[in-house]
């Protein structure tokens, strides 16, 4: 069997089934094709990722453990164990972890492009908004 058919990649090279650490926490694609990718995500208590919208893709979220604290545009709300909802396309969202143990979500991205460029972060706790500035600047010129 060929490596391809062990872990396939996506367009970017990341082997899927690989997991793939974040300051937050991690998270792991599980399946991929064509127009979806499916994610384990796991975020450390207290931990929450960056306030961000996708220009290419919507997201289903399903809370497997923990509780999550989820803002899409103006709303935020708070979903349990089994409870889920659903960004659409060129949303502003963000996903934290208020509780005392470990979150894990199943996260369910479909569209046309689906890979870990498509983001535009407006806050971010561990400096990529100035990353992203910093590297858009460049590219400009």
């Amino acid at each position: 069997m060929s490596k391809m058919e062990i872990y396939p990649t996506t367009l970017s090279g990341e082997a899927v089934n690989l997991r793939c650490e974040r300051p937050w926490g991690w998270y792991q694609t599980v399946d991929l094709g064509k127009r979806f990718r499916v994610k384990r995500i796991f975020v450390e208590c207290g931990a929450r990722l960056s306030l961000q919208r996708h220009f290419h893709r919507s997201e289903h979220w399903t809370v497997v453990s923990g509780t999550a604290e989820v803002t899409i545009g103006s709303d935020v709300r708070m979903l349990s164990e089994n409870e889920s909802t659903f960004i659409p396309l060129g949303e502003m969202h963000r996903l934290s972890n208020p509780g005392m143990v470990p979150l894990e979500l199943v996260e369910v991205q479909t569209g046309c492009y689906l890979e870990e460029d498509d983001i535009e972060r407006f806050e971010d706790d561990f400096g990529r908004v100035e990353n992203q500035l910093a590297h858009q600047a460049m590219a400009a010129r």
